[in-house]
Formats: C-alpha cells, structure tokens, sequence
C-alpha cells in the first residue's frame, strides 16, 4: 500500500501497534495471512456483484447472494473501522484514495437497503449496488507486485507524458495532411474526423469505416502504419527499463512508521524518506 498522500502514522499503544502490522505490514506471517484472507474475500464478494446481475442466477440463489451480500460488508465494515482504529490520523487515511475505496465498498450496501424503494429509486439503488464493483480497487495494495508496477509507472510518467504528446502531434498533422490530400469526396469530411483516421491507423487498430482513395493517400497510410508498429515498442521500451531499475533495486513493502511510504532496500535499517528507524524494536 503507498501511503505518501495519506500521512498516517503507527500508534504507539501495543495493541494498535500490533493491529497496523497486522493490516498494514505485508512482510510480517500475521500480516500475510490478513492480506490472503482480505483477498479471496474481495474477490468472492465481487465475483456474487457479477453473478448477480445474470437474472437466471439471481431468480435462483437471490436469498444467498444477499446473504453473502451482508456477510462480505460486515467483514469489510470491521476491517474499515480497525484501519482507522490503528492510525494517530484516522481522518487522513479516511479521506485517502485507499480509504475512500474503503469507505465505497461497503456504503452501497447499506444505503440501498435504508433508502424508500419507490418505483422511482429503483434506478438509483441499482447504481449504488453496482458500486460494489469498487472493491476490486482493493486488491491494489495487497499485491508486492502491484507495488513494483506503480513505482515503475511513476518513474516512466515523464517520458510516457512527452511520448504521448509526440503522438498526438503527429495525429494531428498527418491527420490534417489526409484531409487535404484525400477531401470529402473520400469520407474525409473534416480534420477532426480526418485526425481519427490517423489515430485508428496509427495503433493498427483499422476500422476500414474509411480508407483513402487516391495513390498518394494511400503511400501516406503506408507510411502511416509503418510508423505506427515502431510508435507501439517506445513505451514498451521506456516501461521495461523502469521496471528492470525497480526490480532490481530490490525494495520491499515494509511502511515506515512515522511517514508510512515504502520503497525501502531489503536491508535498509532508516526510513529513506523521512530518516525514521523502520524497525524502532
């Protein structure tokens, strides 16, 4: 779990302390095994959110799935409260990403309940169950290796940005090009739609809702495709580096406690981010 916007910190009293090992710490047995329980737990109660939309399954097994429904909410309502429980800033991990994950997995389930079920509402009940779905969202820091391919992301962000602004350029230019080249007598009755040929070619994507008519389109659209398979290994590229520097590193999930973020060494003794003794026992 990265924890760098939230701020939370370890509390000092023993049994707090031992809760946020417990449902913080993924290095610790008590703390994997928390994590292997949370996650077949939200990956049970998601999977019934989706059988439960199939109305031959729901007609059948209605009464069990909204048992089940209840019985993964209070499970996740107890987990809710113990993360806020274990922390000296409770507000700050509520108003969190992760938190308001948190907070979104089990609300739906209870305003669907309390709220008047008029002719009405039955549209917006429906919504808020559908919301559950969110809990997939917790899976994220459960996995090791989901921190890997954050840090990563976050570390090729840059590159991706600058990437990602060439492209449009080109999509723009060669898109404008076609429309000169190509006109409205060809399916090309504007930039903007003339732009969105350029973006299905490039990707290789080739919807063949339009194509260009006249030899130098044509030649143009080669190029086009051509350029667009060597386009697809350049983040490829840049994604693989960061992700061989993360590896490599060798950082592990342990949270500091005063800062809570992670991305130590496996032998790191001090918090490299605020200077705090990871292990102060």
């Amino acid at each position: 779990m990265s924890a760098k916007s939230t701020q939370i910190d370890k509390h000092p009293e023993p049994l707090r302390s031992r809760l946020f090992d417990i449902i913080f710490e993924a290095e610790t047995p008590a703390g994997k095994a928390f994590d292997i329980g949370l996650l077949s737990a939200i990956v049970i109660s998601v999977l019934a959110v989706i059988l439960e939309s199939v109305q031959s399954i729901s007609l059948q097994y209605r009464g069990f799935l909204i048992g089940l429904e209840w019985f993964f909410t209070i499970i996740f309502t107890v987990e809710y409260v113990l993360r806020l429980y274990c922390v000296k800033r409770p507000m700050n991990y509520a108003l969190s990403f992760l938190g308001i994950v948190d907070l979104l997995a089990i609300i739906p389930t209870y305003l669907s309940a309390f709220l008047f079920e008029g002719a009405m509402s039955l549209l917006v009940i429906r919504a808020l169950r559908l919301l559950r779905v969110f809990r997939v969202l917790k899976l994220g820091h459960l996995l090791s290796e989901y921190n890997v391919l954050r840090r990563s992301l976050r570390a090729s962000l840059n590159k991706m940005m600058v990437f990602l602004l060439i492209v449009v350029t080109m999509t723009i230019i060669t898109g404008t090009v076609m429309y000169l080249i190509e006109g409205e007598e060809h399916g090309f009755t504007s930039i903007p739609r003339s732009i969105y040929w350029a973006i299905v070619t490039m990707t290789t994507v080739g919807y063949g809702d339009i194509a260009p008519q006249t030899v130098l389109g044509q030649i143009m659209a080669s190029l086009i495709m051509i350029m667009g398979y060597a386009i697809i290994v350049v983040p490829t590229g840049i994604f693989s580096v960061e992700l061989h520097k993360t590896m490599y590193g060798k950082q592990t999930t342990e949270v500091c406690p005063e800062c809570t973020r992670e991305g130590h060494e496996a032998d790191a003794i001090f918090c490299r981010f605020c200077g705090s003794r990871l292990n102060p026992n």
